[in-house]
């Protein structure tokens, strides 16, 4: 059935509502106003993903950390540096690393002694951390996570204010990405780099890998959002050009060839 007419309906029969971006925020709003909630309650988005690839295949339960346009608390993360170079540890402590050492830090990691959010290294200290490659799991310095490198200020930044997400149940991520009192273009414009960043791990020849979008506060309902605006579309302009091109190409040549 379409829109109901009323405002007592039964829900099942009708399609549940979608709200674009800056409305569902807007409403969220006033959602707190009307119910007299704390002003600075956080931001959640329920994000459901389609994981599915060619034939039976499905991308690979992922995590990954997103540094958001606009910080939304003021708590940092701990990051421990691996450097045996003097000089880039007194860069790391000077650029807020909780914890900085060498090989001797291995023993305390594998022991539970030391525990931090993240861990970066540079390149050359990395054959000497293998001891704790199954202890850290996903958390051990890794090129494609952008904590291993050289640009220790660049890696501590990203790492300490950075904001971190995982797919749970095989096809959902549960995070917060702000605070209801700021501005709503701030909010919209961290919940873009959270959608950018997922779309990341899917080829864009296939689907999207986003297939519903939720968002809410602390203490409101859900509301479904229109993903038109939402998801990125740079990649399927630069496809559809590239096709464009292509079919000109074929073109000119036929005629050539008549």
């Amino acid at each position: 059935m379409s829109k109901p007419v009323d405002d007592v309906y039964l829900t099942w029969l009708y399609e549940r509502p979608s709200y674009d971006l800056e409305e569902a925020v807007g409403m969220l709003k006033k959602f707190q106003e009307l119910d007299f909630t704390y002003p600075k309650q956080f931001v959640y988005i329920n994000v459901f993903l389609d994981m599915a690839l060619q034939k039976n295949k499905k991308v690979d339960q992922f995590a990954s950390t997103v540094l958001l346009p606009h910080r939304f608390t003021e708590d940092t993360n701990k990051v421990l540096v691996f450097t045996e170079n003097e000089q880039e540890a007194e860069i790391a402590r000077e650029n807020g690393a909780a914890v900085v050492g060498g090989v001797e830090l291995i023993k305390w990691i594998l022991e539970d002694e030391i525990q931090v959010d993240f861990y970066v290294a540079v390149p050359a200290i990395i054959p000497k951390l293998i001891p704790l490659r199954n202890k850290l799991k996903r958390k051990y310095p890794n090129t494609k996570r952008k904590s291993l490198g050289n640009d220790i200020p660049k890696m501590l930044q990203h790492f300490r204010e950075c904001l971190e997400y995982m797919v749970q149940d095989e096809r959902i991520i549960k995070t917060r990405i702000a605070r209801l009192d700021m501005p709503t273009e701030q909010i919209a414009a961290n919940l873009k780099a959270v959608i950018n960043d997922i779309c990341t791990f899917k080829p864009s020849t296939y689907d999207p890998i986003v297939q519903k979008l939720v968002i809410r506060s602390s203490t409101s309902e859900g509301l479904l959002l229109n993903l038109d605006g939402i998801l990125p579309q740079l990649e399927k302009v630069e496809e559809e050009e590239e096709t464009a091109e292509d079919t000109e190409e074929k073109d000119v040549k036929e005629s050539v060839s008549t």
